[in-house]
């Protein structure tokens, strides 16, 4: 009989040992994991922070309630669709494009059951990410950066901040999209450019190899003015191609002010940071339980003129005074 009762006591002992054990084990089970794929992660770690501080501020504490498992291409666009089904492979509960279109379109390619958000895609209904912005359908939803809508109004401040301009150098990124994109594309820049006054240079780059003879191709049309069309490529190189513009004394135009604080002249775009960040209430939607499919894709909702008086002065411009006043940061 006693032996009895100690063999019972010894159970219940055990038994309340592992329960925390078990309460632990559930609790980890229940920390989702989170795929973030770039890239190039150390080309913009403030970008990669924007997404950790949206999501601290839902709650999410890293390697406490929510695990992140980064996957960086190294600036090889091709290494995408690996990356991506190694996320796949460890389950993760949604996968972060960041990003641009290319990528994301990769991302889509690796997987057609976990949730994609992208972030900062150019055209994501004509590059079909998604069926429509209101109800994107299958598992890809995110956030668009409006790039193309946004060609008219850099190309207007160009003009204004430059004076008699003739011919701007259109400088793009062709394996960004399709090639019916690409018309569209030129074809809209094109109609811009003459309702301004003003005729265009479309010059084309596929790698940074490509950068320096772009320039040289610029040079030798005698264009006036550059505008650089938004691109994960050209985001990523960045210093390089503001070093570009200023040997080859272009004043430029680009659709982020990360071109901006880097030395370039001035850009007018969609504040990619709050994009990193708003990209984390998608994420927090679908680990509890929401379809991508069912959250329409958002619009920037943050835009700003930066201008580099410094570079201005650089370029012996004078940026006129209406145009500094409407400028959401100067520096100098």
């Amino acid at each position: 009989m006693r032996s009895g009762i100690l063999g019972l006591l010894a159970i219940l002992v055990v038994a309340l040992l592992a329960m925390p054990l078990a309460a632990e084990a559930q609790q980890a089970a229940r920390v989702p994991r989170i795929g973030y794929v770039s890239t190039n992660l150390v080309a913009s770690p403030h970008l990669v922070e924007a997404f950790r501080q949206g999501l601290h501020d839902l709650g999410y504490v890293e390697g406490r309630n929510v695990m992140i498992e980064y996957r960086s291409a190294e600036g090889q666009l091709e290494r995408v669709p690996a990356l991506a089904a190694e996320l796949v492979a460890l389950k993760v509960a949604v996968i972060v494009a960041a990003a641009g279109t290319p990528i994301a379109l990769a991302a889509k390619q690796a997987t057609r059951m976990v949730p994609i958000v992208f972030i900062a895609a150019g055209d994501p209904v004509n590059s079909g990410l998604v069926a429509s912005l209101a109800r994107p359908g299958g598992n890809v939803t995110g956030l668009s950066s409006l790039a193309p809508d946004l060609i008219g109004k850099c190309m207007e401040l160009l003009t204004q901040a430059v004076p008699k301009v003739s011919q701007v150098a259109f400088l793009w990124a062709p394996a960004d999209m399709t090639e019916q994109q690409g018309e569209a594309l030129l074809k809209t820049s094109d109609g811009f450019a003459r309702a301004l006054g003003v005729r265009i240079h479309a010059v084309g780059t596929r790698t940074p190899d490509d950068f320096d003879r772009a320039f040289s191709e610029i040079i030798k049309a005698h264009a006036d003015t550059v505008m650089v069309m938004a691109s994960a490529m050209f985001y990523r190189d960045r210093r390089r191609l503001v070093d570009l513009a200023a040997q080859s004394r272009l004043p430029a135009v680009y659709t982020a002010r990360e071109f901006v604080d880097a030395g370039g002249l001035m850009s007018y775009g969609a504040n990619v940071a709050d994009l990193f960040r708003r990209a984390a209430t998608y994420v927090d939607k679908i680990v509890k339980g929401a379809k991508p499919g069912d959250l329409p894709v958002e619009q920037p909702t943050k835009f700003e003129l930066v201008i580099n008086l410094k570079t201005a002065k650089a370029r012996g411009l004078t940026i006129p005074p209406s145009l500094l006043l409407r400028a959401d940061q100067v520096i100098e």
